[in-house]
């Protein structure tokens, strides 16, 4: 078990997130805070701390003057916006509760939120949006709910009867001008911050429970492993709503005044990069694929000799990586070369790679998901400063970080300062802390089996401490494969050499009660045609995807990317997909993590077929 670190107050003398804000106001009033693309003008747009502030007032007047009350949870359904950043803050600032939801949600989920959380106050973009949850499941109470605030719209019913009352943002904020901030409001460090809803990847969500001392506190604990200043610059793409981005991009910025800019999306994300040229970054692993995936792709159209420069790049920047972190280092003919070799490979490859985030990345945070073993290679080798974040909603969210100096890839580095570890029964690891959550909201009994007897919150993970006290996590133990034959199977490290090869872009191992493994993959369109040219099938025929041909091309591949595993745990089935797994369509989280239940529910028809087709 290590031991407990104490940590420093941070900022100084600040123990709420209100209070965060209003010291960063007071130290840096005229420094941009936050840029955002407007829409209306089609321009990038900035705030200064001091603006940022005195609009937060004018949002606190407009929450009192709907008759909300400290204590009160206000429910926000927004994408990453500044709107997003006023409510919450003007929220905290009132002493209220801010209860996130995810941007791209189901009516239904967002509506169980609403009603679980006695939500009396909802803000979200169109009354198109509102009108759908509200009529999603009549079975939920939603009678709590007094006020809808539209930022993008105008409501198009003039009289209001009972609740709740709808309203556009701009009539929202002009009847609060009259009223007066009650200093009275003010949040306490034990009162709760964020009431944050998990994934709700098995059964209904439930509602973590997280103060203001909880995540200022990890605020902290975050800072002294990521070390940002005013002078940094933030860009943020991944939804607000999630813990992740929550705390290390937006509070975090707000606590040492560093700029953030709010990407416009996934969709701009390239765009958007250049324009920010960030020096710190939050990003997931799926997105790291389809970065590699599409360089990668690029080097190969400029010619075999371009693809050879690359692979001498990797290997000698990889070789770079690993004297620097302390890792084996893996020798080559040509290693004698690699300092001669570099500026030029570097010159040709590596600031290529840098210029696609901005530039000017000094930390790039992973988190969210399991990071590829080999495109952490990849990023590392290119002179990236990638470092993996662990963390769950329950502790605020961040547990770990990996250091600037040894970060060893294959873990998620080392606990954060003032947090304990310990593993418990099944090697699950247990966590400790001032950011753990209060508990789940009027669950207390999934509270309780969360908790062992000494407090330490139970994560859910399999993990190995032996590498220096560093985490590495094996696995979530609910998701570990059991074939009917009793073999135990954890998926990830089999799914990520499988990924390895870039004609697989997602991939999901099977076999729960099966007699064997199977395995489900989303091929790279460009690379699937090349591999169907070699076949000589049609790529545009979807025949082509159950070709048995194919498949056992697939399959081969997949053979010899997994032949350091145990028989056992080789797959023997496959199933090509061209259908990728994303958030719209509900197969992944917000931060695409496999929704690994909603995938096998979505194709059983096609995995039955699967294992009644194959031998054992």
């Amino acid at each position: 078990m290590t031991e407990m670190n104490t940590y420093p107050e941070f900022p100084k003398g600040c123990r709420t997130l209100p209070e965060m804000l209003e010291h960063t106001a007071a130290t840096w009033p005229d420094r941009i805070a936050y840029q955002w693309f407007d829409r209306a003008t089609e321009a990038w747009a900035s705030i200064t701390w001091k603006e940022f502030l005195s609009a937060v007032r004018r949002w606190q007047k407009a929450l009192k003057a709907s008759g909300l009350k400290k204590g009160d949870r206000v429910a926000v359904l927004l994408t990453n916006s500044i709107e997003s950043l006023l409510i919450d803050q003007s929220v905290l600032a009132c002493g209220m509760t801010p209860v996130p939801m995810h941007a791209i949600d189901t009516p239904s989920a967002c509506a169980f939120v609403l009603s679980d959380s006695g939500a009396r106050a909802l803000v979200t973009a169109s009354e198109a949006r509102w009108h759908s949850i509200r009529d999603a499941d009549p079975t939920l109470d939603l009678s709590a709910l007094g006020t809808v605030v539209l930022c993008s719209d105008t409501p198009t019913e003039k009289e209001f009867h009972g609740t709740p009352r709808v309203e556009a943002v701009t009539d929202w904020l002009a009847a609060g001008e009259d009223y007066e901030i009650d200093p009275a409001d003010r949040p306490a460090p034990e009162d709760l911050a964020a009431l944050v809803y998990t994934s709700g990847t098995t059964g209904r969500p439930k509602g973590v429970m997280l103060t203001h001392s909880s995540l200022v506190a990890n605020c902290s604990q975050t800072w002294q492993c990521l070390p940002l200043t005013e002078q940094d610059v933030s860009l943020s793409y991944l939804p607000l709503s999630h813990a992740f981005e929550r705390t290390v991009a937006y509070y975090l910025a707000v606590a040492v005044g560093s700029q953030l800019v709010i990407s416009r999306g996934i969709q701009s994300l390239t765009e958007d990069m250049q324009h920010a040229q960030p020096t710190t970054m939050n990003t997931v692993p799926r997105v790291l694929e389809k970065i590699h995936t599409s360089f990668v792709n690029q080097i190969a159209s400029e010619g075999e000799a371009a693809v050879q420069t690359l692979a001498w790049a990797q290997e000698v920047g990889w070789r770079r990586f690993c004297r620097k972190n302390s890792l084996p280092v893996e020798h080559s003919p040509r290693e004698e070369l690699d300092d001669a070799a570099w500026p030029d490979l570097d010159a040709k490859i590596g600031t290529r790679v840098r210029a696609l985030f901005g530039g000017r990345i000094r930390d790039l945070i992973s988190g969210g998901a399991a990071l590829n073993y080999s495109i952490a290679k990849f990023f590392c080798a290119m002179g990236i400063n990638l470092r993996q974040g662990y963390g769950l909603t329950e502790s605020a969210p961040m547990i770990s970080m990996s250091e600037t100096v040894g970060n060893h890839p294959t873990t998620v580095g080392k606990p954060l300062p003032g947090i304990e570890v310990k593993l418990g029964a099944n090697d699950e690891l247990l966590v400790r802390g001032p950011q753990v959550m209060k508990g789940y909201w009027h669950r207390p009994d999934a509270t309780k089996e969360t908790f062992t007897e000494d407090g330490f919150l139970k994560t859910g993970d399999q993990a190995d401490l032996s590498d220096g006290g560093r985490i590495r996590i094996k696995g979530r133990i609910k998701e570990i494969i059991v074939t009917s034959t009793g073999e135990k199977i954890p998926p990830v490290d089999l799914e990520f050499a499988i990924q390895s090869d870039p004609l697989f872009e997602q991939v999901m191992i099977i076999g729960e009660d099966r007699p064997f493994v199977a395995v489900l993959v989303v091929v790279n369109p460009t690379r699937w045609e090349n591999f169907c040219a070699e076949l000589s099938l049609d790529p545009k025929d979807p025949a082509s995807y159950e070709s048995r041909q194919a498949q056992r091309a697939v399959l081969q591949r997949i053979r010899k990317l997994t032949r350091q595993f145990p028989q056992y745990g080789v797959p023997r089935a496959v199933r090509i997909l061209s259908e990728h797994w994303t958030p719209e369509n509900g197969m992944t989280t917000s931060t695409m993590k496999l929704r690994r239940r909603v995938i096998t529910k979505h194709y059983l028809a096609l995995i039955e077929e699967l294992y009644a087709n194959s031998k054992a």
